[in-house]
């Protein structure tokens, strides 16, 4: 799937989500479901690294498979969030990661 469907699909997606759940999927959603995802992301990495309690501690396949699973979940969000945003993020990419316009 290339970068466009992928976002366009990851789009769609939210707003399926939202229409379930009678929930606007607008600008202040999106940013504060970021973070939501980012403090999910940086929970799963602390157990995944075993810098949480120790009765959160799982095996390191499962502590991997909740952190690659909070990884793309703000991955999603940032393309909901420039989706809403009107940023055409494979171009952002381009720009600022690879060919690095000065």
């Amino acid at each position: 799937m290339d970068f466009k469907k992928l976002q366009e699909f990851i789009v769609e997606n939210a707003f399926a989500y939202g229409k379930r759940n009678n929930i606007a999927i607008d600008k202040e959603f999106a940013i504060v479901k970021l973070y939501e995802e980012v403090g999910e992301f940086s929970q799963a990495l602390l157990i995944h690294q075993k810098k949480s309690r120790p009765e959160k501690h799982v095996s390191e396949e499962i502590s991997k498979n909740e952190l690659a699973k909070e990884l793309a979940d703000v991955v999603c969000m940032v393309i909901v969030n420039a989706h809403l945003l009107g940023i055409d993020l494979e171009d952002a990419i381009d720009k600022k990661w690879i060919n690095k316009i000065k």
